[in-house]
């Protein structure tokens, strides 16, 4: 039935090619990885995971009078999660994005469905692409462009399903309501943004709101780029805890030559002692942002843990060498240590990261990256995360990309 619907909405965008823009375009990115302490220190008598995944892609683009329309089908796999010669395949398909844009007027437009939403630098709402599955929401998005003035409000309001009575929410995972405004404006060598957002999720006694109040600030001189991050998150937590959490960040990139970059950021986001039941929470959450790109790439912090944890101190560089015209290579390290206290026998140091990630554009619709990273943990991540085994700690991966464009028509 799922296969079914699919092809019908790829027969109507066909059949609108005579009287529209209508582009085709595909992706599919198989990645394999080595993980041997990847989000997590690694555990005596284990052994170390391998396996591929694979996204595949198709994405349909269409503009008329007054109208945007995009929808992408994708499909979401690990090699060997399905039988050879099986008669059905149910694993992975779904609609990652199916949206229509009305164009109200020349400054406003109104979207409406299934839609990444991207601010900034993707600290709060991020399309999450570094995972095979991403992230999209269900929303009515307002926007306003003057200029170079934005405005965005965006509503959504999620339900399980049809119901007579009730609006409780049983989807895990997701919020229940959620309402935000991001203003944006650029001058010269200058960029800011605010974001206001209400959040609210289900509880077993009602909806508990919180509200993050923020500012992400750029600024560029010659070949010196700075960026700031300051947000404040208030309200109830789930558990209706009162909320006062905050989360600061400064990076600054300084280009040397045309071949090589470099860049020092800190990071701090506020958390709780460890074990607190004062009934306050003080832990910053980054909600809907793409976390994999924040804090190092082995996922150990706000990738689906350590929330309502002891937050994090980050302290990293960067340099980024473009080999030739093709390749590049970009190495990271952070250092680790926890916002609050863990406990009275070991210190607030985590540990180090090192990450390193070569990129070779094979074509323009074809690229090959390769990743490296190690973590070095101190005796505070070990009772973070109650593992003292003293293994290696690392993850390799290799990921291709092929994006070609199938067709494409201009009226």
């Amino acid at each position: 039935m799922k296969i079914n619907k699919i092809f019908s909405i790829i027969l109507i965008l066909i059949t609108s090619l005579a009287y529209s823009q209508f582009k085709i375009d595909a992706e599919i990115r198989p990645r394999a990885e080595y993980r041997h302490g990847f989000k997590t220190l690694f555990p005596d008598n284990a052994n170390a995971a391998l396996f591929t995944s694979q996204r595949t892609r198709l994405n349909f683009t269409q503009s008329i009078n007054k109208l945007n329309f995009y929808v992408s089908v994708q499909d979401v796999r690990i090699w060997g999660d399905v039988p050879q010669l099986n008669s059905a395949d149910n694993n992975g398909l779904s609609i990652h994005q199916a949206w229509a844009e009305i164009l109200l007027d020349g400054n406003f437009s109104l979207k409406l469905g299934r839609q990444e939403v991207v601010y900034d630098d993707s600290r709060i709402f991020g399309n999450v692409a570094w995972a095979q599955q991403a992230r999209s929401h269900d929303m009515a998005l307002i926007k306003y462009k003057e200029g170079t003035f934005k405005l965005d409000v965006g509503l959504a309001f999620n339900q399980s399903k049809e119901n007579l009575i009730g609006t409780n929410l049983t989807t895990p995972k997701t919020y229940k309501s959620l309402q935000y405004a991001w203003l944006h404006k650029d001058w010269n060598n200058f960029s800011g943004s605010f974001l206001l957002l209400n959040n609210g999720l289900q509880s077993s006694n009602g909806i508990k709101y919180s509200q993050t109040l923020g500012t992400h600030l750029k600024a560029k001189k010659e070949n010196l780029d700075l960026a700031a991050n300051l947000y404040y998150q208030f309200g109830n937590d789930i558990a209706n805890n009162d909320l006062s959490a905050y989360l600061l960040g400064l990076e600054a990139n300084y280009k040397i030559t045309d071949k090589t970059k470099i860049g020092l950021g800190v990071e701090l986001q506020s958390g709780n002692d460890y074990n607190s039941t004062t009934g306050k929470n003080n832990a910053f959450t980054p909600f809907y942002g793409t976390n994999h790109k924040f804090n190092g790439f082995m996922d150990y912090f706000y990738v689906g843990n350590h929330a309502n944890n002891v937050g994090l101190l980050d302290i990293y560089a960067k340099a980024n060498f473009k080999l030739n015209t093709k390749s590049s290579l970009t190495a990271f390290v952070h250092s680790f240590s926890a916002a609050a206290d863990i406990n009275a026998s070991v210190s607030k140091q985590l540990g180090t990261e090192i990450d390193l990630v070569y990129g070779y554009k094979f074509t323009k619709e074809i690229g090959v990256k390769a990743g490296y990273s190690q973590m070095l943990a101190s005796k505070g991540m070990e009772a973070l995360k109650m593992n003292t085994d003293n293994n290696t700690n690392n993850w390799g991966w290799v990921m291709v990309t092929i994006k070609p464009t199938l067709f494409s028509s201009k009226k």
